[in-house]
């Protein structure tokens, strides 16, 4: 399904960075860099399905070549701290084809940026399983009207009551403000790119017809619980991508499935919601007990199980729930106390499967040493001339052991130990912990599951109870 992800970046010579390069990687194009004669070749990389550059008004046309117009940025700037281009990277819906991508890239690219004044280099990628995104690198110079680049910044110099300039003795200069000469550094320029990008991608996706939606709020602010991933790191992405299960992985999977609960409770309560909102366009809305008493009063007037009755009769009176919004406020509770829950629990996984990891590396040690020494014992008893074919028939066990040592290694405590005991310790009492919360998290999730179930009882009854009273007003308006 679409996703929202919208990253921006500077490029910066001060970073140790330079927009050729980072042009010709984008692109896969061979570029040289004129600033400091480094020739940069991404020819062979894969994956980019589109290229283009976009002009503003001022910019001069040469500029719509790649290697022209970031060799010109790198010119123009002198600082060895230089700001080179920003960098817009966004993640393309993956229910639009390939031409209605490209189509809104361009729009949302030349509305927020190049009707701005800046130049805009974009590059469409798709990896082979897809993930199809687009890297927008801009510049961040304004054009003069002569085409020639403007400042980023100009001087206000202070000026005492005859209007005069007033001199800095101190920093042997007139004293002076600097001000950007665009507001494209502004935070709420980056608030407005974001909003616009998830108007763009919802109008398209619309237009064409699906209905799929993006947010470019965070979780919070939309009012969502949610539990946000761990990042996986390139190594363990590429482990992943080929079927290997990793501890980050599995992380993240445990966090998916607590995700996946919390959504559906929220479609729970908003299911409800709309159920209040229906029920209490009554202005005086009786109370639960009330209207359950009344229904057992009469047991053998309308068809309901008595003993469900009873059963939400006690349960509204333990919780002192006598009305609507009570019962929507309490579910509401045990919501925010399962996601609090799920919180807490996500790090004591991770210290859990680190505190694992550590113990199982050292199990694998100790084994590959068992393994290593006799391996020693047999290599010098072999001949001289027969000990290279036998450390290459050996070569897996060699690795395996000196990986697993070096790994070791840097988990000796000060005494140059390995602190098994305390390991083993911690384990257990993060274990202990992992119970106690998990315990919790469970009894939550079942008492709202309860609770979900009990609404829509109450709902039934509600619903039976109205019927009944329907055909008496009905009569009443014929006489």
């Amino acid at each position: 399904m679409a996703i929202y992800h919208l990253q921006i970046k500077i490029i910066s010579r001060g970073k140790g960075r330079s927009a050729v390069a980072a042009a010709a990687y984008r692109a896969g194009e061979k570029i040289r860099n004129e600033y400091d004669g480094v020739e940069h070749d991404y020819t062979r990389k894969g994956g980019i399905v589109h290229t283009a550059i976009l002009l503003p008004e001022n910019a001069p046309p040469e500029y719509a070549d790649r290697a022209v117009l970031w060799n010109a940025v790198e010119r123009v700037e002198k600082a060895k701290n230089s700001q080179l281009a920003r960098e817009i990277e966004l993640a393309l819906p993956v229910e639009l084809t390939r031409g209605q991508n490209i189509f809104l890239v361009y729009e949302y690219v030349k509305h927020h940026f190049v009707r701005q004044g800046m130049c805009a280099d974009i590059t469409l990628h798709e990896a082979e399983r897809g993930n199809p995104h687009a890297h927008v690198m801009l510049t961040m110079r304004p054009f003069n009207e002569d085409r020639s680049w403007g400042d980023k910044q100009k001087k206000v110099y202070h000026l005492d009551e005859q209007g005069n300039k007033i001199y800095d003795p101190v920093k042997r200069q007139y004293a002076c403000n600097k001000i950007q000469t665009t507001d494209w550094h502004e935070q709420s320029r980056a608030e407005e790119w974001r909003q616009g990008w998830a108007d763009y991608v919802n109008g398209v996706l619309e237009h064409n017809g699906h209905a799929a939606r993006v947010d470019h709020r965070s979780f919070e602010r939309q009012g969502l619980e949610q539990i946000p991933t761990i990042h996986l790191g390139a190594a363990a992405f590429q482990m992943e991508r080929r079927g290997i299960r990793t501890e980050r992985g599995d992380i993240n999977r445990e966090i998916e499935i607590s995700n996946r609960r919390l959504r559906e409770m929220a479609e729970q309560i908003n299911e409800l919601q709309g159920w209040l909102f229906e029920e209490m366009q009554n202005t005086q809305p009786p109370t639960f007990a009330d209207v359950i008493s009344g229904i057992l009063s009469r047991q053998g007037q309308i068809v309901v199980n008595t003993a469900i009755a009873n059963q939400i009769l006690k349960f509204l009176k333990n919780k002192q729930i006598k009305d609507y919004a009570g019962l929507e406020k309490h579910l509401s509770n045990l919501m925010g106390k399962q996601s609090a829950l799920a919180h807490q629990l996500s790090p004591v996984r991770k210290k859990y499967a680190e505190v694992t990891e550590r113990i199982n590396r050292y199990a694998t040690y100790k084994e590959r040493k068992a393994e290593y020494d006799k391996y020693i014992t047999e290599y010098n008893a072999q001949k001289p001339w027969k000990r290279k074919t036998f450390e290459d028939d050996n070569r897996l066990l060699i690795n395996d052991y000196e990986e697993s040592k070096k790994y070791i290694g840097g988990l000796l405590n000060s005494k140059n130990q390995i602190p098994i005991r305390t390991w083993q310790k911690e384990k257990s009492d993060i274990l202990a912990q992992l119970q106690k919360l998990g315990g919790e998290y469970e009894s939550l999730k079942a008492e709202v599951s309860s609770v979900g179930k009990m609404r829509v009882q109450v709902y039934d009854i509600l619903r039976k109870e109205r019927q009944r009273e329907q055909p008496q007003r009905s009569h009443g308006m014929e006489l």
